[in-house]
């Protein structure tokens, strides 16, 4: 199954305007297939796979090689594996700054961005490849249960069922726990980070509270929990929603909320292999609403900000998205007939928000209310246009 994914358009074009760009993603997300096809459109251009030995032996003198291939465009697979190429990558690219040169492609964590963001200021333009949204798709209702279900991992998502679906799951939390986490250089007990990791798809949606986590742990101190959470956020497996504090004199609710970036690993984390079994489950709206967050954020220009709104008298608006002087409202509803509650109407009047969406499983949009609009999640594109 051939699937154009969204960023290739747009990373395309950064190539064409800065030297170097770094496309980030976890494992498994489909990282080294773009960049394939993308290279395949470049004539000459070259592949280099980190982890294999030979390719990173080709690397021992990274300035000769840089200046032996200035005419090719070069994509560096798995850089997060050979992180002395940053210093090397700096002077060649201030000797030559045609647009296009690199292509560097890394499992996220901090150490990665900072070591780039140190060495490469100016010169690198960083995106992000998700996976699968339900925009690249574009699924009936039985898909998009589907792809809720099982997530946006391509193996995961185009597995023969949901059993084998739920399988590899399973295999890729264990891997990532046992071994891209040490391949990082991160000293953390794999069952200790799990257990954590099932704590929060537990709250899936909640605020964090690290005191609260850390006791949940035996006792761990809340700068313990706060630096697990720091860990699966670098990795890009956690979400942090900071809360929208305009100067209202009110009374806000200022913790983040917290979410399992990919459904998917949500359900494997809790156990829930079925359709049936999700929406039987006291998460479902949680991981509904979750859902819903990664595919409106992955489709959000590069400049919007994203955060939800809460007052302590039950105030509450799911997501604020502010681009360009914009502000606009985003609810999230698990029902094909959704009627948001009192204090969504009460927030929308509180911040003065004139144009609102509800997103919900229905298969067309229509107008609710004046300014207020509900929306398929397959229309998620149109929110900033």
């Amino acid at each position: 199954m051939m699937l154009t994914r969204r960023l290739e358009h747009l990373l395309q074009q950064r190539l064409r305007q800065a030297p170097a760009v770094v496309l980030l993603g976890p494992r498994q997300v489909g990282k080294t297939s773009l960049a394939r096809e993308v290279a395949a459109r470049h004539p000459g251009a070259l592949v280099l796979d980190l982890e294999r030995a030979s390719d990173r032996a080709a690397l021992e003198r990274p300035e000769l090689f840089f200046a032996a291939h200035r005419d090719r465009l070069l994509v560096l697979d798995e850089v997060q594996h050979l992180p002395r190429l940053f210093e090397a990558l700096r002077p060649e690219i201030d000797a030559d700054r045609r647009p296009g040169r690199f292509l560097l492609l890394g499992s996220a964590s901090g150490d990665l961005l900072r070591q780039s963001g140190e060495s490469l200021a100016g010169r690198v333009s960083y995106l992000e490849l998700t996976p699968f949204l339900a925009a690249e798709l574009m699924p009936d209702l039985a898909g998009l249960q589907s792809l809720w279900l099982r997530g946006g991992f391509p193996l995961s998502w185009l597995a023969p069922d949901d059993e084998a679906s739920f399988s590899w799951r399973q295999d890729f939390i264990r891997t990532f726990l046992q071994r891209d986490l040490p391949g990082l250089g991160l000293r953390i007990p794999a069952e200790t980070l799990r257990r954590f990791w099932q704590m929060l798809a537990h709250l899936q949606g909640q605020m964090f509270n690290a005191s609260q986590l850390g006791q949940s742990l035996g006792g761990a101190s809340h700068s313990t929990a706060t630096r697990y959470l720091d860990v699966l956020a670098d990795t890009l497996m956690v979400r942090r929603l900071p809360p929208h504090l305009p100067n209202l004199g009110k009374r806000l609710v200022k913790s983040p909320k917290v979410y399992l970036r990919d459904s998917g690993l949500l359900h494997a984390l809790l156990g829930l292999a079925t359709v049936r079994e999700l929406q039987g489950h006291p998460v479902a709206g949680a991981s509904w609403e979750g859902f819903v967050v990664e595919q409106v954020a992955a489709q959000l220009p590069a400049d919007a900000q994203l955060s939800f709104y809460r007052t302590a008298v039950g105030a509450e608006i799911d997501l604020i998205v502010e681009h360009r002087g914009r502000t606009l409202a985003v609810e999230i509803k698990f029902s094909s007939a959704p009627k948001p509650a009192r204090g969504f109407w009460q927030a929308l009047q509180d911040l003065g928000i004139e144009r609102a969406f509800v997103v919900a499983p229905v298969t067309h949009r229509y107008p609710l209310a004046e300014g207020v609009e509900v929306l398929p999640l397959q229309e998620l594109g149109t929110l900033c246009a």
